[in-house]
């Protein structure tokens, strides 16, 4: 049995989802409150992070360890592919979203509107949130000066870097927080991301107490 401790609101959880999912791999959730850690989540990973993914006995903890793993265990259906120079690329971009676009854009924006909220009640800060605003949209061009020039972020075919990508705008886009009529071209590809067959359940989330945008689970919007 395969068991990922997530939340919605993660997006490295949501990333591992999809790797998963594109790898065909059955696995179950467990949801935990990323602002309302238990014991029992710093027994298993001290670091006291999510995701932490479970299988057979053995407990494997942190976002790169497993996107890893997931690689090395179930390598039929590869998210880092290609030669050396190409797997570098696929990472670099991995690393771009899961820590440059995180450190950027969803540390101002869901931080703001739904961590302070559930973990003190607190009022989103409108400075930072805008903070936020203005550094997606330099995310958005940058996605859209890649896809000038590939079929997707870091070839002409999905790769973990899509994955990461569109993990962490999915988060966003839930908050109706993306200006996709701004971005025609990284709308496209957000678009092809949402109608592929692993993110059906992303699209089921639900965080509580905070309604999706209208068109969140639209695959045409």
């Amino acid at each position: 049995m395969v068991l990922l401790i997530h939340h919605p609101v993660s997006p490295a959880g949501r990333k591992i989802r999809l790797q998963m999912s594109e790898k065909k791999m059955l696995f179950i959730l467990r949801e935990e409150e990323p602002w309302k850690i238990s014991d029992d989540v710093y027994k298993l990973n001290p670091a006291g992070e999510l995701p932490i993914f479970l299988s057979d006995g053995n407990v494997i903890a942190g976002n790169y360890a497993i996107s890893e793993y997931l690689e090395e265990a179930s390598p039929d259906v590869p998210m880092i592919f290609g030669d050396a120079k190409q797997r570098a690329e696929i990472r670099r971009l991995v690393d771009w979203f899961d820590n440059k676009f995180f450190r950027e854009v969803y540390r101002n924006i869901v931080y703001e509107k739904v961590h302070k909220r559930f973990a003190n009640g607190a009022a989103p800060d409108s400075k930072i949130l805008k903070v936020g605003l203005n550094n997606l949209m330099y995310h958005l061009e940058y996605i859209e000066w890649l896809l000038e020039r590939r079929q997707y972020l870091a070839a002409d075919t999905v790769s973990l870097a899509d994955l990461s990508a569109a993990a962490e705008l999915s988060v966003i886009d839930y908050l109706g927080s993306v200006p996709w009529d701004e971005f025609k071209t990284a709308k496209l590809w957000y678009s092809k991301m949402k109608s592929r067959p692993s993110f059906k359940d992303i699209l089921k989330d639900n965080i509580r107490g905070i309604l999706p945008a209208k068109h969140y689970t639209n695959l045409d919007f």
